[in-house]
């Protein structure tokens, strides 16, 4: 007997139905009660699928949430279900996909992929076959009902339908899609060409087994009258690139012909799937040989995309100048990632390249508020990589249009040439240089243009150029940007605010010191803004804070700074509390300032240590009472805890042993073994970098925690965890420093995973630097333990710390090895030549360390004769040979 409702019943469901559409909330907390009592009755499930599928009478809207609500219950219950109540609502969905109305087909097509997804591909074995036979159907609806809900599937489950658990349905389906491709309705064979790309990626081997037809069959549509049908094959001609290049290599001609023109379609969407293109070849090898005879098309289609369309001006309110007083509501904020503290070391090569993220975000600055991806931004990021891969031979293209551009009495124009000239500033740069005298006072001009998106465009396009103009004597660009820039920090207009305070934060990095002269000017700006700026752009200005405390440093040490920079950021940290989130950029920006202002942060420093061990032990706490009783509690957020360890971090830096009385009085090496053994990966990281802070600060306070500390710190050896794997490592270093001969009941337990760790292939260089490091601290204070497993570290020991700069790190750790050469001589035999090469690597070790180097180098040479040391040395390259001559007369 097939399942009927009852008539009261269903007039219930229908009742409640009706109420759900009702604006009112009081009516709308009664529907979720009701519904939750419903859910008891298995049956319910009944009455929804069958006002969805069967009641033809009611209204479409009502039907559709009748569906939603059994959707949303199948994802919470499914597996309760009685079968028979499951096989009712499958069997109606199947006999109902080809629904006359589009939002019911739509809304069966969502329920079916649902229960699909539960797992029950594998328990509904007719579904596939069943959908792939409707699309042969007579009727249009029926077709494309089956159509959308393969697409939906296709989406959800690539992977299993590609796999031997549903014996390879993609061999069947694949060449039943490709048929598709010629249907006559563009809704369908849109479908088609969208469920085909859904394989493409993981190059599914059906797809693979068919690759020419597909190829063939997209080229067959390529000038479709259906832009949803061009965007699609745009879509697939993307993918293809990434993953069967060479497929596509014999007719790569016409394709990129056929993306030129699809490039500037009408239809923004393809245009953008077009664009799209020339950023993934740009990262093909082939890029260069495929575009060169193609750039003086390419380029003017590029920057033509970069302009504002007027739908984005008046999305961005571009006529609107003075928004400063307009507060920010939360959607404008973005969530913000704090990135935890990595002990990393300093490199010969100056340029900040360790530990920094060179990948800027592309046109970071630009039209956040926008759909985050669109035309403009595609043009710019591919102009960008471009740009990288042609360097100076795009400029013959380019620099016409630009002249062109960058005059243009049409703002909106204009502001397209600022972004060209900001999106080509990495990969162009040589070719620029001889124009930037020109341009660069032109751009500072623009920062008082009248429009704000010209303002805020030019903050962006002047940092990409940065690096050159702290290049050049100070007065002549340094000078003028800083203060217009600084002007810019005040605008009225909020994006022109943010523009201009991340454009000075990259400023500040590229001058660092430079700034000094103008520091109090730039600390009355900023101060300044702090009173003016709504809440997002205060989240940017903290960086702007911290950055210029990285950047000057100990200069910020003068107590008029002091009495400048201080008082706000206190107020501010006095206003937030304790579950604000704003506290994170805040505790940023304090722990850069700490770390820069040493003991002048001493006044500072009380309140904020003590807050920040309240924030770890709150976290604890209510982790405690989470793990206990996750029903009661909800889960902590725990970057507040560490941010706090990051800032005490900056605090034990900055304050050194000043840091002592603080730690004395609070319980933070309780919290710290706690932290330590946190599940999460971040906050173990920031508690090792704090450990080894306080280690240098005030070991006094350590020392009695070390042997429960200890272990802990070895089980972290675990290079699945970069960063927190370094910090642990660098700490058990700066430990053993401390602990001198102490240290040997430890080294059993740590050393076997360093040496490990630094033998493995393809570890990361700041962690095989740091391991190098510590190996050479452990040897140092307890060479009889470590000297006998030299021969199995030494050569990469070598190998890693030869490029990074003399410091007292590199220092502790060569006296180390100089000390287990002494213990163990022949565990260097094999691979001398590697510490001869480490020991060229200083430019002035101290003198006690460069007789030690001084003595090993001679005693060997000594031992095997001067005829073999001759034969040895011959190996050297040149610069080793005149290193060592030089310096240690061998």
């Amino acid at each position: 007997m097939e399942w009927q409702p009852d008539e009261q019943g269903l007039q219930q469901v229908l009742q409640l139905l009706k109420d759900s559409q009702s604006p009112n909330t009081v009516t709308q907390r009664a529907v979720q009660q009701k519904l939750e009592q419903l859910n008891q009755f298995p049956d319910f499930n009944n009455f929804l699928i069958f006002v969805l599928t069967r009641l033809k009478s009611e209204d479409e809207p009502t039907r559709s949430l009748s569906g939603l609500i059994l959707k949303n219950n199948v994802k919470a219950h499914y597996q309760n279900f009685p079968s028979q109540v499951a096989d009712f609502i499958k069997q109606e969905c199947l006999n109902n996909i080809g629904d006359p109305s589009p939002l019911i087909r739509a809304t069966i097509g969502i329920l079916i992929t649902t229960i699909a997804s539960k797992g029950e591909l594998q328990t509904w074995p007719e579904l596939l076959p069943q959908l792939c036979n409707l699309l042969n159907s007579e009727d249009y609806n029926t077709c494309e009902g089956s159509f959308g809900a393969l697409q939906k599937i296709c989406e959800d489950s690539s992977e299993l339908l590609d796999s031997d658990a549903l014996n390879r349905p993609l061999n069947i389906m694949i060449p039943k899609f490709l048929q598709f491709f010629k249907h006559c309705s563009p809704k369908i064979r849109s479908h088609a060409i969208a469920c085909v790309n859904q394989f493409i990626i993981g190059r599914a081997q059906a797809l693979m087994d068919n690759i020419d037809t597909f190829i063939e069959s997209l080229f067959a549509l390529a000038a479709d009258e259906d832009s949803e049908v061009r965007k699609n094959v745009c879509r697939a001609l993307v993918m293809l690139l990434e993953v069967r290049v060479d497929r596509l290599i014999p007719h790569m001609h016409s394709i990129i012909q056929y993306m030129l023109q699809r490039t500037q379609d009408p239809d923004e969407n393809v245009a953008l799937e077009a664009c799209e293109f020339w950023l993934t070849l740009a990262e093909q090898p082939i890029c260069k040989e495929m575009l060169s005879g193609h750039l003086a098309q390419l380029i003017p289609i590029l920057v033509n995309g970069m302009r504002y369309s007027e739908i984005d001006i008046i999305l961005l309110k571009g006529d609107v100048e003075e928004d400063e007083a307009v507060p920010d509501s939360d959607q404008d904020i973005k969530p913000r990632f704090h990135k935890s503290r990595t002990v990393t070391l300093q490199h010969e090569g100056l340029e900040g390249e360790e530990g920094e993220d060179t990948e800027d975000d592309e046109d970071d600055d630009d039209d956040d508020t926008l759909s985050d991806w669109n035309l403009r931004k595609c043009s710019a990021a591919a102009l960008d990589v471009l740009a990288n891969v042609f360097r100076d031979e795009l400029l013959p293209h380019l620099l016409p249009l630009l002249k062109g551009l960058l005059f243009h009495p049409d703002w909106v124009i204009k502001e397209s040439g600022i972004l060209v000239l900001g999106a080509i500033a990495e990969g162009c740069m040589q070719g620029m240089v001889p124009y930037l005298p020109e341009l660069i006072p032109h751009l500072i001009q623009c920062l008082c243009d009248k429009k704000a998106l010209v303002r805020s465009i030019a903050c962006w396009t002047l940092s990409r150029y940065a690096h050159w103009v702290v290049s050049q004597p100070p007065d002549s660009y340094l000078k003028p940007l800083m203060t217009e820039l600084l002007k810019r920090i005040l605008d009225g207009n909020k994006r022109v605010q943010e523009a201009a305070c991340s454009a000075f934060a990259t400023l500040e990095e590229e001058a660092c010191t430079e700034l000094v002269p103008y520091l109090s000017f730039i600390l009355d700006t900023l101060v300044f803004a702090f009173g003016k700026y709504q809440h997002k752009n205060l989240l940017i200005l903290y960086d702007a804070i911290g950055t210029l405390a990285d950047s000057v440093g100990h200069h910020l040490n003068q107590p008029e700074y002091i009495q400048k920079l201080m008082p706000p950021l206190i107020a501010k940290w006095n206003e937030l509390k304790d579950e604000d989130k704003d506290l994170f950029p805040l505790l940023e920006c304090l722990s850069s300032v700490a770390t820069a202002l040493q003991s002048g942060f001493l006044p500072y420093c009380e309140p904020v240590y003590q807050r920040c061990v309240t924030l770890v032990q709150k976290t604890l706490a209510q982790a405690m009472m989470y793990n206990q009783h996750p029903d009661q509690y909800e889960a902590p957020d725990k970057d507040f805890m560490i941010v706090a360890l990051d800032l005490l971090s900056g605090l034990a830096e900055g304050l050194g042993g000043h840091v002592d009385q603080l730690v004395a009085r609070s319980n933070i090496m309780t919290l710290l073994f706690q932290c330590m053994q946190d599940t999460m990966p971040e906050v173990r990281q920031s508690s090792f970098a704090l450990l080894g802070d306080l280690t240098k600060a005030c070991f006094l306070h350590v020392k009695p925690c070390i042997a429960e500390f200890m272990p802990i710190l070895g089980l972290n050896l675990n290079p699945e965890f970069i960063s927190v794997c370094n910090n642990a490592t660098w700490a058990i270093g700066e430990i053993s420093m401390q602990m001198g001969a102490e240290m040997q009941p430890y080294v059993g337990l740590v050393l076997p995973n360093l040496v490990e760790i630094i033998n493995r292939p393809n570890t990361p260089k700041t962690l095989l630097e740091n391991t190098a490091i510590t190996i050479g601290r452990l040897g140092y204070v307890c060479p009889q333990e470590v000297a006998p497993q030299l021969q199995h570290f030494i050569r990469p020991w070598c190998t890693s710390l030869r490029n990074i700069r003399d410091n007292e790190e590199k220092d502790s750790a060569f006296r180390g090895i100089c000390v287990m050469i002494g213990v163990n001589p022949a565990g260097v035999v094999q691979d001398f030549i590697f510490f001869c090469d480490a020991v060229a690597s200083w430019v002035s070790p101290k003198d006690d360390l460069r007789d030690m180097f001084y003595k090993i180098l001679h005693g060997f040479k000594d031992q095997v004769g001067e005829e073999n040391w001759q034969q040895f040395s011959e190996q050297f390259p040149p610069l080793l040979k005149e290193r060592l001559s030089a310096c240690y007369g061998v």
